[in-house]
């Protein structure tokens, strides 16, 4: 089994996912020992650098008992022009599994359709499946549920904004993104999320963030976007959750961020720290969910 977006997986495939995610972390809260891949290996391959995708994958790795290799284009051959499907006949030949954060999706896609092990994403600009998982553990966690529940997106329409669509849709939420003009997602998944479920797309951020249950943020200038980080910042301002926004949405609405987080620009200060718990439970679910994926697609 690979995962190489959501759009792959079933809504019963992602719930298997977040039940799987649970266990393990009640295990680890409780001292369980759960050495599921002993003896396996997952090399790590980063073109876009991380503080959570690396430690996280490279703990859950050492909790269910096998080990992971850190990776930089610079230690591969595929950073100085080997082809993907050269890399990933060969590493399919040392590994047991590969979990790639990189530019394309299209990379992601080459190294599953080339190689003979699963292949995780672990970003790409396209999308970020491993984050929104855990977006959907925590939503649970602190909703008890999907059903009924209302997401909105504040921000620029990127990898995060299309993988949140999806997995809000897949389980039912209602989903609202509030972009700039010329920011959007990704004009085919608003059409599968329109035709699928509750879904729309606004410039508007208060009528976007109206009765939500669910208020979610990024960075305005993601990695790779250095360059734009000033324009984007005249583009975007307004594009904040903050006490204005927190008053149209439902009074126990909660708030999330995929982290790293610029207080000031995509989210107050206050905001943030109101709502730390949920932005830290997040952040951790990032663990037990890609744990929950590692054993899924090393075992199935």
């Amino acid at each position: 089994m690979h995962l190489l977006k959501l759009q792959d997986l079933s809504p019963k495939q992602i719930v298997e996912i977040l039940n799987t995610a649970d266990q393990l972390k009640f295990e680890k809260k409780n001292g369980i020992t759960h050495h599921l891949l002993k003896g396996k290996t997952l090399g790590m391959i980063f073109t876009k650098s991380s503080t959570r995708t690396r430690v996280s994958f490279e703990v859950g790795m050492y909790d269910l008992g096998g080990s992971a290799l850190f990776l930089s284009s610079r230690d591969l051959q595929i950073g100085r022009g080997e082809p993907v499907e050269d890399t990933a006949r060969v590493l399919s030949r040392y590994l047991d599994g590969i979990m790639i954060r990189t530019f394309e999706q299209k990379e992601v896609e080459d190294l599953a359709k080339y190689g003979s092990i699963p292949v995780i994403n672990g970003l790409t600009d396209y999308c970020h499946p491993c984050q929104v998982l855990a977006d959907l553990m925590t939503i649970r966690e602190h909703k008890g549920g999907f059903t009924g529940n209302k997401l909105c997106y504040i921000g620029d329409g990127n990898n995060m904004t299309n993988s949140l669509i999806v997995g809000g849709i897949k389980m039912g939420m209602e989903v609202s993104v509030a972009c700039p003009k010329g920011y959007e997602p990704d004009a085919e998944i608003m059409k599968w999320a329109a035709e699928n479920g509750k879904f729309t797309c606004t410039d508007n951020v208060l009528e976007a963030a109206t009765g939500a249950d669910v208020l979610y943020t990024d960075v305005w200038a993601s990695m790779g976007q250095e360059s734009e980080a000033e324009e984007r910042k005249k583009i975007f301002t307004g594009y904040q959750i903050n006490a204005n926004v927190m008053k149209v949405a439902n009074e126990k609405a909660m708030v999330m961020h995929c982290l790293p987080a610029h207080r000031g620009e995509e989210i107050t200060a206050d905001v943030l720290e109101a709502h730390a718990n949920e932005i830290f439970d997040e952040a951790e679910n990032r663990l037990h969910v890609q744990k929950a994926v590692l054993v899924k697609c090393f075992t199935e």
